[in-house]
């Protein structure tokens, strides 16, 4: 006899169960709609996000700057403290041998006392004589011991030394790896958004970049600025001979942790050229933004100083009058002039 049964009803929870994933389903469906139906970045907005990542690039490399240069200035402290540590270890040891020789021999001329040994010498006066330098000897023995207890404390102390200023040496290795990762993060962003645009897109920006490095390499831009030579009124002769320097470098491309002489980043080009004038600065911009006198407002900037751009810090140009630096700006740039209006200032310096 055939069976009659209705069919199970699916209960309620699974019902409620079908219809959520149904909703996510069409939920999914529809976002992934909306992403591609996303509109695409226009070449501004592509050249706007560019913009702050090579900012962004530029804190970073100023991280990687000061690292490097901490890293330097450790590896000498440390090359010369394990020298001195060696040095030291070396007298130590010949100390330590000479005690060694001398109460060896004290032990074998001891064994027989000094009376006896008297009676049995065939000249008293001689052995007399002995015992006077056997006297002399333990208290020269004495001090030694006391030079031998004090230079070890200070190999000890040394070699302390030495271990702590390794150990920093490891943490701005560290450091100095991370910053170079952010940088080389940064900018692959960077390409990767360039190589997002069309063909003509992309030349249309190098177009536009190739022109501002064209007018910073024109012979007219290398002496002067909207009709005067830009030393005029410099700071001082150091600070002329330092506009000189960087104007000789108009041109240079753009490299991060760059010092020169054939390319540079930001503090790096600062750095060479105050050198040229036989000036030292510091290495990151950070640092040179503490390295003179601060200048208020820009109408009251002369030739020479330093600009400090963005509330971090991050970049710096040397001013060359009317309104304008000379600086090295960014990755796929290269050393030119620029108004010191196309970034926000932080700070003026005189050196």
């Amino acid at each position: 006899m055939a069976s009659h049964r209705r069919p199970k009803q699916p209960s309620r929870a699974r019902i409620s169960v079908l219809t959520a994933a149904a909703a996510t389903a069409v939920a999914i469906s529809a976002q992934a709609g909306a992403a591609s139906a996303a509109p695409k970045p226009t070449k501004d907005q592509v050249k706007a996000q560019v913009d702050k990542l090579n900012e962004q690039a530029e804190v970073a490399t100023e991280k990687y700057d000061g690292a490097k240069e901490k890293q330097q200035q450790l590896q000498k402290q440390v090359n010369n403290i394990q020298d001195q540590v060696a040095r030291q270890q070396a007298e130590v040891s010949s100390m330590q041998g000479a005690l060694g020789q001398l109460a060896s021999s004290q032990y074998r001329s001891g064994g027989i006392d000094p009376t006896v040994q008297l009676m049995l010498s065939s000249d008293p006066s001689q052995f007399l004589d002995k015992a006077s330098s056997l006297d002399q000897v333990s208290a020269q023995q004495t001090g030694t011991l006391k030079d031998l207890q004090e230079k070890q404390r200070k190999l000890d102390q040394e070699k302390s030394e030495a271990q702590d200023k390794l150990a920093e040496l490891d943490s701005t290795a560290k450091e100095l790896r991370s910053a170079k990762s952010e940088v080389q993060q940064k900018l692959a962003k960077a390409q990767s958004l360039l190589n997002s645009l069309t063909a003509a897109e992309r030349a249309a920006l190098q177009a536009a970049e190739n022109a501002a490095n064209e007018r910073a390499s024109r012979s007219a831009g290398r002496t002067s600025i909207g009709g005067t030579t830009s030393t005029a009124g410099a700071a001082s002769s150091y600070a002329a001979a330092a506009i000189q320097a960087a104007e000789s470098k108009l041109g240079s491309p753009y490299v991060y942790g760059a010092t020169g002489p054939s390319s540079f980043d930001c503090s790096g080009l600062m750095q060479w050229a105050y050198a040229q004038a036989g000036v030292s600065l510091p290495r990151t911009s950070q640092a040179q933004a503490g390295a003179g006198t601060t200048v208020n407002g820009l109408a009251n900037a002369k030739p020479g100083d330093l600009i400090i751009f963005y509330s971090g810090m991050s970049h710096v140009g040397m001013y060359v009058g009317n309104g304008q630096i000379i600086h090295a700006p960014h990755t796929g740039a290269v050393v030119r002039y620029e108004s010191a209006s196309v970034m926000p200032i932080a700070k003026i310096v005189r050196i």
